[in-house]
């Protein structure tokens, strides 16, 4: 394979993108499609719901654990290549979720669904910047993080959408002729790469230390999060989280001489990206602690109804579409880190507001605001991806887009943790009334400093 020297003509070049971004959404919304549903499920197979839960955390480790590494296979053997196994491996899962009768195969199966969804999420931004000339191509980047903005939101919507007219099999039944379809359509649509120099391959042991240092941190954050207050919970939380950082040490002291490291520490070299990851950590970490804080607010603290808050809550996601493909135009005219600090300190003025709502707003009153935050973060998004993507040599360019994709998994594990220990905090203290304020004001405050680390990168381009 040859690696097209400026992106693809248009016609080839709207098919690769509609693979592209419809194999990202279903990746992206896989992650929040069963949160709805976990109560019924835990019901229908008779299983406490503390099990259930492992329903979300399986497909989270899947995705974790092999996303480096299917992002470096992309530079070692074609993007396109890994794209395809990963659709494949997805579609097994998903069937495997469909046929599941018991909690164990179902958790089992959303493992390998996570681990397929690792080989489309590793390579996503990378096949982008091969789809897309280079004049044009902070709209494909838009246009991506668009969807992946909007899918991130969208997972309960189209759940209660579905539980409304059909049990939960359903949610995975829909899927198989989606991943059917891409897998026969994505072989001819998407663009081939070069491949990279022989002799840099994969090293199982780095594979297992990857999945290791990934896999005890995210298991420590998530006792230390939901399990706050039990007790042993703080000791468990911190013997995961140590084992975690201490292998960690030791398998990043093993990448710092290598040529193409499975965890990208040549990338982390450079001012540009790190600050860039800085950057989208605290802006995901932002978005996922306001996205479960609001429920809580808006069912509550305010009375507001399911359907209500549905409702209330597509304004968000509006917002970003409103503002994604303005975005778009603006990189390259704008500089993307004055662009990306304007759009996080315009989310963070929109999470103020509405941490500080009266007693009993309005509709239209708490609307504005999440879209102002759609907006916000659609504008930070857009332009933060582009300089993710543009910043590593094309070589490397799927090692950027694995990076890409640990930082927002990252940035919400963060958020989760955060919001469950204020949970704890706030309950110990007499109530959980005024955990959601709180929580929207430190997702403030994160998307505040996620734009002061995207202002400092307008300095590094320049320098």
């Amino acid at each position: 394979m040859t690696e097209p020297a400026d992106g693809l003509p248009p016609p080839a070049r709207y098919r690769a993108m509609a693979v592209i971004l419809l194999g990202i959404a279903v990746s992206v919304l896989d992650a929040t499609l069963v949160n709805l549903a976990l109560p019924g499920i835990a019901r229908e197979l008779q299983r406490p719901a503390a099990d259930a839960v492992w329903i979300v955390n399986a497909y989270q480790l899947g995705v974790l654990t092999l996303l480096l590494p299917c992002a470096k296979l992309g530079d070692l053997l074609g993007y396109r290549r890994v794209y395809l196994w990963g659709l494949a491996v997805m579609l097994l899962g998903t069937l495997g979720c469909l046929l599941a009768r018991d909690m164990a195969p179902l958790v089992a199966a959303r493992a390998v669904q996570g681990m397929g969804a690792a080989g489309v999420m590793g390579v996503n931004a990378a096949l982008v910047r091969l789809t897309y000339p280079r004049a044009l191509l902070g709209r494909g980047i838009a246009l991506n993080s668009m969807t992946v903005a909007v899918a991130s939101v969208a997972g309960p919507s189209l759940a209660a959408a579905v539980l409304s007219v059909a049990s939960w099999p359903w949610l995975f039944a829909l899927q198989l002729p989606i991943l059917a379809g891409l897998l026969l359509f994505g072989a001819p649509a998407l663009p081939g790469n070069a491949h990279a120099p022989a002799g840099n391959g994969l090293s199982p042991l780095d594979v297992v230390l990857n999945a290791a240092m990934f896999g005890l941190v995210f298991l420590g954050a998530d006792r230390l999060g939901t399990r706050a207050g039990t007790p042993g919970s703080a000791l468990q939380a911190g013997l995961l989280l140590a084992a975690g950082l201490a292998i960690g040490v030791f398998y990043v002291r093993r990448q710092l001489g290598q040529a193409m490291p499975l965890f990208p520490v040549d990338l982390l070299r450079i001012r540009v990206f790190a600050l860039s990851m800085c950057s989208s950590v605290t802006a995901f970490a932002s978005q996922m602690l306001s996205q479960i804080a609001l429920p809580f607010l808006l069912l509550e603290n305010y009375g507001r109804s399911h359907v209500g808050t549905g409702l209330l809550f597509t304004a968000w996601p509006l917002g970003s579409i409103v503002a994604a493909p303005i975005a778009g135009r603006l990189i390259g005219r704008v500089p993307a880190g004055l662009l990306g600090c304007a759009g996080m300190w315009t989310m963070a003025a929109g999470l103020a507001l509405l941490a500080l709502l009266p007693g009993q707003p309005s509709d239209p009153d708490i609307a504005w605001r999440m879209a102002l935050c759609g907006i916000g973060f659609a504008l930070f998004q857009s332009p933060n991806n582009y300089l993710i993507v543009t910043s590593a040599p094309p070589q490397r360019a799927g090692g950027a887009s694995g990076m890409l994709g640990t930082a927002r998994l990252t940035g919400q594990s963060i958020g989760a943790v955060l919001l469950a220990v204020l949970f704890s905090l706030a309950g110990s203290r007499g109530g959980h009334g005024a955990a959601p304020p709180l929580a929207l004001g430190l997702a403030a405050g994160l998307a505040a400093a996620s734009g002061c680390f995207s202002l400092l990168r307008t300095r590094s381009t320049r320098a």
